[in-house]
């Protein structure tokens, strides 16, 4: 029987790998990136947590951004941490956790999307809950303070549905018995601001509750958020379909790269040990 050649014997030399370092390299960067962007995250909600009182932080966590924070950095920094050193010590277990949890990440937006679409009525009283449930907590957490008036000066609304919504809050609520001096009142960045008014009258909402929607329309907006944000996403829709693209568009490349890694790690792998059983063999 003829000898076969050195060359012949095995498919690649002993020098070749089947794992691309350029696939291999951009998916470790690419995960690097946002794990740092992760750990930045947690560190900022923690912080953010840190610097609260302790009662008032427990009365709002539910509506808390600092909370908001803190899990997606989490998340997103176990998600990333296997990426990162999967992809480094080409480990398949670490890729497969990362692939899997990125897909599971991109089906349940992808969920949410299609049911907050489907399911509008639904979506708008999850909505009014969580507007309702910031109401209440509007003087126990800064952060959330912040946000709320925030959102109503940008889109030039007060409170839920109306700007009596604010009666559920204990500082502004309108009934008799109550000793505030901010009774019936609403925050200052529901009012109507003069483009050249230098300094904010922070008192500029008292006693709006007491009065009707037209007199109260002189001072304030009278809208409640709730229909200006649906308004607001209904004419900005191509942009929140370039912003859900923009998302989906690192968890897809994320999902692939790491599928195209796994197989040439096995095809590696098949290849080592087609190379140790033919070793062995005298006509090698």
């Amino acid at each position: 029987m003829a000898r076969r050649a050195a060359g012949g014997a095995t498919p690649h030399g002993d020098d070749f790998s089947f794992v691309s370092p350029v696939v291999k390299y951009v998916l470790f960067f690419f995960n690097m990136l946002f794990w740092m962007i992760s750990m930045v995250m947690v560190a900022v909600g923690v912080y953010a947590r840190l610097l609260k009182h302790a009662e008032a932080a427990m009365a709002c966590l539910a509506v808390d951004p600092a909370i908001l924070l803190i899990v997606v950095g989490v998340l997103m920094f176990l998600i990333t941490f296997c990426g990162c050193i999967g992809s480094l010590r080409e480990n398949i277990c670490l890729l497969q956790t990362f692939s899997v949890c990125l897909t599971v990440v991109f089906l349940l937006q992808l969920a949410a999307g299609v049911l907050g679409f489907v399911f509008s009525d639904k979506a708008r009283g999850k909505v009014s809950e969580i507007i309702n449930g910031a109401i209440v907590h509007y003087r126990d957490d800064l952060d959330l303070q912040n946000l709320i008036d925030f959102g109503q000066k940008e889109f030039s609304c007060c409170g839920g549905v109306s700007y009596k919504d604010w009666s559920q809050n204990m500082y502004f609520n309108c009934t008799v018995d109550n000793p505030s001096r901010e009774r019936c009142s609403v925050p200052f960045s529901c009012c109507l601001q003069a483009s050249d008014e230098a300094v904010i009258n922070t008192m500029c909402g008292r006693g709006m509750q007491a009065m009707n929607y037209l007199e109260a329309s002189e001072f304030i907006y009278t809208n409640g958020c709730i229909d200006k944000l649906v308004n607001w996403i209904h004419s900005n829709l191509f942009l929140l379909g370039g912003i859900a693209l923009g998302l989906a568009i690192p968890q897809l490349v994320g999902i692939l790269l790491s599928q195209i890694l796994v197989n040439q790690i096995k095809d590696q792998i098949k290849l080592q040990l087609y190379n140790q059983q033919h070793r062995a063999d005298p006509w090698y």
